[in-house]
Formats: structure tokens, C-alpha cells, sequence
């Protein structure tokens, strides 16, 4: 392992992640009540902009260089502090632009900016990385990179369709769900995993079905972008090849539960507690988010999805938040790379139980949209909720205030 010696960018992150909770208090206040000030559309944009940047990503990379960087020289690291550095500053850049002007010039340029830096990063670790054979994770934090240039493709498609005013409604949708699905289902799942499968050899944990499973996970990831545009008249072979591919990926997450919990794998990486609910926590996520992915397939399933929008949230909120962002606070903790204390512990706890709270809501929420019925209060209270999560994370903020050094 390396230290990052210039600032301690895991404090920076988290300090990201309460801005994107701040950001999502205000979206649920002026759904609940008046609020007349910004533009709620712009606000969305500004708060998942910022949360796909300047909290997920710019961890992950930490990550990853972290994970790997002492095969770097001190130069390369220092390179890719100053590609952290600016992705912050880019991802403040575009909180701001968005969510005063929404697509505009100056968030247009932020956003753009963004690519060329994660093209960047890209390029780098995978040319620092390609020296090296005898890498935990390395096929999966490649398989990342690989993801991650494919979502640019998304965004290249709604920078122009802005630009040109040719805003036609299946092609925008597509794109959106194109930059979406190669994220959270390639970028952020296969980093995730290859920070993961680091962190266990460093445990002397070293799974022997792994291979396979980041074969039928990596095959599998474009077809199962058609998972998301099920709701267009896709030819019936395509739409065989995209439930094979979420057979794919079912059956390998199944493999892979199986073989760490019949490996004991849980009890050798010494983990107090929490580190086990958190990481539970984290595998019942990727179960639902897997098992969602393989019903919807069923066609009837599909249409309710996609056309109820507490459920589109929803699923997006456990892809999102109950796996992704809570899989990486579990990380920082159970890495001891910050100085958690009780106040961090309660704080983590309302957090992950805030995060709970809405899932149900929203899935309550949905369900009664089935039949058209109204929730009472139900902005009033996923606004509680949200308010909730974000006290968990000031919690969380303040107790690790303390510290000072780099890691």
C-alpha cells in the first residue's frame, strides 16, 4: 500500500458525499413543499453530476491508485493526485453550472472536462498497470476502465443532442440509460470488485471461482445494457441475448456468494461486528439489485418498472446508495483508512438505516402506483428520511474531523 501524500482525499470525499445527502434534502423539500428558488430539474442534474463524480469516481480512483500504487513511481503518483485534484475542482464546477443553468454553456464545458480527465485516468493506470502480470484485481479494475470510456459515449450523444436542440424522446432516454448502465453496472461494479479482490489477497483470501465469475460478468455487461431499454420494440433475438446476459451475471453472483461463504472468507478477514453487517449489508444489495435485473426480464415486470417512477428511483437508490456508496464508506472502515470513532460508528448506523427507510418507502410508494393509490404524506416523509441520512453523515464528518495526515 501507498500514501497519497498531498491531501487526505478520503475526508475530501466523504465531505462529497454530504453535499450530494445536501442536495438531495433540498430535491425532497421543494417536492414536499414550496420552495421557490432554483429549478428542480437543474438541482437534479447538479446533485447526480456531483454524485457520480465527485463522490463515487473520484474514491474509486483513490482506490484503485491506492490499492496498486506502490508498483508506481513517486512521479506517476504525483500525477495522479494532480487528476484527482482536477476532477474535484471539475465536479464542483459542474454542482455549481448545472444547478444554475442546468445543460448550458458552462456545464456543458465542466461536463466535457470530466471525460477528458477520466480519459486520462483511463489511459494512465492502464498503461502503469499493463507492466505488471501478478495483480489482484487487475482484470476487473481494467474491465472498469474499459466501462468507464464506454458511458463517455452516452454523454458525448446528450452533449449533442443539446446542443442541436434535437431532443428526440427514445434516443435522449437511451443515451441516459447508455451513460447510466455502463456506469453504476461497469465502472463502479467492476472497480468495486477489483478493490475488493485486492483487499482479500491481502488477506491471503484468494477465491478460485473468481475467474469465471468476472468472465460471465465482463461478456455480459453490454448485452445487459438492453435490460435497460426493454421498454423499445427490440428484435426477439436481442432480447434473448439480454436475458442470457442477466442469467449470466445471476449465476455468477450466486457462484461467487457461495464460494465465499463456504470459504469462511467473512470469519478470516477479522472483522469486528460492524465491518460484518456492513459487508452484508452491502451482498444483500448486490442480490436485490442482480434478482431485480433477472425479473425484469418478464415483460409485464418490465412495463411496471419502467413506467412508475418511485420505482425507477428506487432501484436507482439501491444501486447507488444501499451498494455502491455504503460498499465504500465499508471499505474505508473495515481498511481502517480514516480515525472512525463511536461517533463515526452511530453516524455510519443512521446512515445505512436511513438509506433502508427509503428503500421501503419508495418501494411502498411504487407498489401503490400500481393501482393508482396515494400514499399519505409520502413527500413529507421520504423528506424526514432524507434529513435523516444527512444528520448520519454529519455525524460522520465531524468525527473524522480530527484527522490531519495524508493517507
Amino acid at each position: 500500500m501507498i500514501q497519497l501524500q498531498k491531501l487526505n482525499w478520503f475526508k475530501i470525499c466523504l465531505f462529497n458525499l454530504l453535499i450530494v445527502a445536501t442536495f438531495g434534502v433540498l430535491m425532497r423539500y421543494k417536492i414536499g413543499f414550496e420552495f421557490p428558488f432554483f429549478n428542480q430539474k437543474n438541482i437534479q442534474h447538479g446533485h447526480s453530476h456531483f454524485a457520480f463524480s465527485g463522490w463515487i469516481s473520484l474514491l474509486l480512483m483513490v482506490l484503485m491508485v491506492r490499492a496498486v500504487g506502490n508498483r508506481f513511481s513517486k512521479a506517476t503518483i504525483a500525477f495522479f493526485e494532480k487528476l484527482f485534484a482536477a476532477t474535484l475542482v471539475v465536479s464542483y464546477g459542474m454542482l455549481v453550472a448545472f444547478s444554475i443553468q442546468g445543460y448550458g454553456l458552462f456545464s456543458i464545458i465542466f461536463s466535457s472536462l470530466s471525460m477528458v480527465i477520466s480519459f486520462i485516468f483511463c489511459w494512465k493506470f492502464y498503461a502503469e498497470t499493463k507492466k505488471t502480470a501478478a495483480l489482484a484485481g487487475k482484470n476487473w479494475m481494467n474491465a472498469a476502465l474499459l466501462f468507464q470510456a464506454l458511458s463517455t459515449l452516452g454523454t458525448f450523444c446528450l452533449i449533442f443532442m443539446m446542443v442541436t436542440k434535437n431532443l428526440e424522446q427514445h434516443t435522449y432516454l437511451s443515451a441516459i440509460y447508455w451513460y447510466l448502465h455502463f456506469q453504476y453496472n461497469g465502472w463502479f461494479l467492476f472497480a468495486i470488485a477489483g478493490v475488493f479482490s485486492h483487499y482479500l489477497q491481502t488477506k491471503n483470501i484468494i477465491l478460485k471461482v473468481e475467474p469465471l465469475v468476472f468472465k460471465l460478468f465482463a461478456f455480459s455487461c453490454v448485452p445487459a445494457y438492453g435490460l435497460s431499454i426493454l421498454w423499445l420494440n427490440i428484435p426477439v433475438w436481442v432480447y434473448g441475448i439480454v436475458v442470457l446476459a442477466a442469467v449470466a451475471q445471476f449465476c455468477g453472483l450466486i457462484l461467487y456468494m457461495y464460494h465465499f461463504i463456504s470459504s469462511k472468507s467473512i470469519q478470516k478477514l477479522g472483522l469486528d461486528r460492524m465491518g460484518k453487517l456492513l459487508l452484508t449489508y452491502v451482498a444483500i444489495a448486490l442480490i436485490i439489485k442482480v434478482s431485480l435485473q433477472l425479473g425484469s426480464t418478464i415483460p409485464a415486470v418490465s412495463k411496471m418498472a419502467f413506467g412508475f417512477r418511485p420505482i425507477v428511483i428506487a432501484y436507482l437508490h439501491l444501486v447507488l446508495l444501499a451498494f455502491t456508496s455504503v460498499f465504500l464508506l465499508s471499505y474505508l472502515y473495515i481498511n481502517k483508512l480514516l480515525r472512525f470513532s463511536r461517533l463515526s460508528a452511530i453516524g455510519i448506523g443512521i446512515f445505512v438505516l436511513g438509506i433502508l427507510l427509503n428503500e421501503i418507502m419508495l418501494a411502498i410508494q411504487g407498489i401503490a402506483s400500481f393501482s393508482y393509490t396515494m400514499i399519505p404524506f409520502a413527500n413529507e416523509i421520504l423528506f424526514g428520511i432524507s434529513v435523516f441520512i444527512l444528520v448520519g453523515l454529519i455525524l460522520v464528518n465531524v468525527s473524522i474531523s480530527g484527522n490531519k495526515e495524508p493517507i
